[in-house]
């Protein structure tokens, strides 16, 4: 019954896309040609693609890890069988790059002292630490601890919470995400901008001069439990390596209790603490306190990649212009065992984004003439490390940054059914925005903005990579809108994943995942992109956005 539903769905909005397409291309287009098309999207390519990406045999993808180049393999071949071209110099679907694996030998010591109390916090249940530069042995012996509110220096909103105070050598104390003034206009109120992200926050700590950082994780500071930051933190680091940027000598995260606790041995009341923090009057607070850690890790180099294949478009002059399409095909690999299991699959996230990118890619192949513009399939490396692979291909770009036209990300699906909205991930923030509409009300659909804005999604998948050099980059996410559901119940089902799967080995693939959402989340996917691709002009940032000058 639900397959020749979802054949009906697919019937209808071929005819009703029919007209927009013909006119949108340089070439005439049958409706027969577009309902094939369609019908190449299919759960059964994207369920395939995702069981054996999320197989054990793969053993989390980890970045570097035998598992890993299982799967860049295996997409390579994929593309290559698909008949797309390799994106890379050499005819080559592979772009190779190192990284650095840092493992701290565990568990780690921290002391917190004052003249009067001193004691060791206890590493994974109440602080995580890693080292902040890829050597094998650093320490911070008795470093003066400063609370400096939420770290940023934001010149547009008048904000500087370091105030030209030295902190050279100190150890900070950070809270995390953004200032909550109750002002929607102020840092954007309850959604989450890249002041509020924690690799934002070291990056500063480290220009200023300071030995560590520690970060005060609560659950909805953070958008997700503290197992989340012992699953994500208390493993093997991996960065690209390092140059002459500033840098810090350890990374810490602290539970609540912890930062009360210290706020208490300053003399100082945590709550009072983050109630100043939220005005510009705040200037950084030492407390009184020392902390100590000695950080030895194995270093190690490893080489992973970003696999692309590219179908090039048919149009003389805007062939050269590309419609780039990512998801990241790693994951956490092999960590600590939870419920008797190791592996953390990362079928959500990210092997069914994977495969959604895969099932586009089938449909394109599918057209009889391709759009005007080329379209590129990007699976990215090092997504869950950082943005590592996004970050290493635009800063080694195969094709100039101004010729790509747009980046459409996809980082997990929806695995729940059919809804009456969808998400973009950066909505409000270019012209992309009237594209999604438009095909979304053919599916009887509304597009959305970010339902969930305080976890700051944007600044946390790959196509921030792409908006810091200017592209125009959205995140084509799911709905939670459920037919046949209680209203709530599609924002609860998305927390409750959240909060017991999200970076945990029971982010396992399942059969009795819910595939029709997720199909017509592809056709939406397909034919933003093939829009984009054959619109007569580049999609733009809108004015005021925070990377609309970036574009070179």
């Amino acid at each position: 019954m639900n397959r020749w539903k979802n054949i009906h769905l697919i019937l209808l909005l071929a005819c009703s896309l029919f007209l927009q397409y013909t006119v949108a291309g340089s070439q005439g287009k049958d409706t027969l040609s577009i309902q094939k098309v369609l019908l190449a999207i299919d759960q059964h390519k994207m369920a395939a693609y995702t069981e054996f990406l999320a197989d054990d045999l793969l053993e989390g993808r980890g970045i570097g890890s035998r598992g890993a180049d299982i799967a860049i393999k295996y997409i390579a071949t994929q593309f290559e069988a698909m008949g797309l071209t390799p994106a890379f110099a050499g005819k080559n679907f592979l772009q190779s790059f190192s990284v650095v694996g840092i493992r701290p030998e565990t568990p780690l010591h921290m002391t917190i002292q004052t003249k009067k109390v001193k004691r060791d916090l206890d590493y994974d249940k109440e602080f995580i630490a890693v080292a902040g530069q890829q050597t094998p042995q650093i320490s911070v012996q008795n470093a003066e601890l400063v609370f400096v509110g939420y770290g940023i220096e934001a010149p547009e909103y008048q904000w500087n919470d370091y105030k030209n105070i030295d902190v050279h050598g100190k150890v900070l104390l950070i809270l995390n995400n953004d200032p909550d003034t109750g002002d929607p206009n102020f840092f954007a109120g309850k959604t989450r901008l890249h002041y509020g992200r924690w690799d934002y926050k070291y990056e500063l700590a480290a220009k200023k001069g300071a030995a560590g950082a520690i970060i005060i994780h609560t659950t909805p500071s953070a958008g997700y439990p503290w197992q989340v930051v012992q699953s994500s933190w208390g493993r093997e680091q991996f960065e690209i390596r390092q140059g002459t940027e500033p840098r810090l000598k350890f990374q810490s995260w602290v539970i609540e209790q912890v930062a009360q606790e210290l706020a208490t041995m300053g003399g100082r009341n945590l709550d009072d603490l983050v109630s100043a923090a939220q005005k510009r009057e705040f200037s950084p607070v030492p407390l009184g306190i020392s902390i100590s850690i000695n950080i030895k890790s194995s270093i190690r180099t490893l080489t992973t990649a970003n696999v692309a294949g590219v179908l090039m478009g048919s149009d003389p002059q805007k062939k050269n212009e590309f419609v780039i399409y990512t998801a990241h095909h790693d994951h956490l690999g092999i960590g600590k065992v939870i419920n008797g299991d190791s592996i953390y699959n990362g079928a959500l996230d990210n092997a069914s984004g994977v495969a959604m990118m895969m099932t586009i890619a089938h449909a394109f192949i599918e057209l009889p003439v391709p759009p005007d513009r080329s379209i590129m399939f990007l699976a990215v490396a090092g997504e869950e490390s950082g943005l590592l692979g996004s970050q290493y291909f635009v800063d080694h770009l195969p094709l100039p940054s101004s010729k790509i036209a747009a980046n459409l990300n996809f980082d997990g699906i929806n695995i729940w059914g059919r809804t009456r909205d969808c998400t973009l991930i950066g909505y409000g923030k270019t012209s992309i925005d009237s594209t999604e509409k438009t095909i979304a009300a053919q599916q009887h659909r509304v597009v959305l903005p970010d339902q969930f804005p305080e976890k700051g999604s944007y600044y946390r998948s790959d196509q921030f990579s792409f908006a810091k050099i200017g592209v125009p980059a959205v995140n084509l996410s799911a709905g939670i809108d459920y037919l046949n559901k209680s209203a709530g119940w599609g924002k609860d089902i998305v927390e409750q994943w959240i909060n017991e799967h999200y970076h945990q080995p029971s982010d396992e693939y399942s059969s009795s995942w819910d595939w029709t959402g997720a199909v017509e989340d592809a056709q939406l996917g397909f034919l933003s992109g093939l829009s984009i691709a054959n619109q007569p002009s580049l999609p733009y940032w809108m004015p005021g956005s925070e990377f609309a000058g970036n574009r070179k």
